[in-house]
């Protein structure tokens, strides 16, 4: 474990590899599992401020689904705010180009449409964080998860190590310092 102020970051992050191989995977893990990307209450803010643009670039049944019900969900089992699903699994947000599963929040902000890239939990994949209730110190692992056995190979094919890929979420959350004491970490540790 690596320990940066009040994080603990498990060496899986370090040095285990990873790159996002969309080609082969399909951006499965969008429509895959049991429950949406975690939110924080101020990305429900943002994405209800947001909603109406980002419906523009849903399919239709992700926009009946949000008006009829919500675009976000209480999970009781780890209980936790995130992206409603449909019954297959597949988030709301989803959309397909080519085949592919892509965000439909993320597409409107790449468009211009609206300042919000997409949950942060999603960015940081396959990183999740976790707090500790009782000593408030936040876990980040690695998320290994069958599905993206592309993307571990893609990611040794090219010695890309999971934080690497992850290096703009975790600016994103954790800010510049964070990640560059976790480089040198990683540069004097594992190199």
């Amino acid at each position: 474990m690596i320990n940066i102020d009040d994080k603990l970051i498990s060496d899986d992050v370090v040095d285990k590899n990873f790159v996002c191989n969309l080609e082969k995977c399909k951006g499965a893990c969008c429509w895959e599992g049991d429950f949406g990307a975690p939110l924080t209450s101020a990305e429900i803010n943002t994405i209800e401020q947001y909603l109406d643009v980002i419906k523009e670039a849903l399919p239709e049944r992700s926009k009946a689904y949000i008006d009829l019900k919500t675009f976000h969900h209480k999970y009781d089992k780890d209980k936790f705010d995130g992206t409603a699903i449909h019954p297959d699994g597949a988030c709301v947000f989803l959309t397909d180009e080519k085949g592919i599963a892509k965000c439909g929040i993320e597409k409107t902000y790449f468009e211009g449409k609206q300042p919000f890239r997409k949950p942060v939990s999603c960015h940081l994949y396959p990183i999740r964080v976790k707090k500790d209730q009782h000593t408030g110190i936040e876990l980040i692992n690695y998320d290994k998860w069958d599905i993206c056995s592309a993307a571990c190979k893609l990611g040794d094919e090219l010695k890309v190590p999971v934080y690497q890929f992850a290096k703009e979420a975790l600016i994103r959350k954790y800010g510049e310092e964070f990640y560059e004491r976790l480089d040198d970490i990683y540069q004097q540790i594992y190199q």
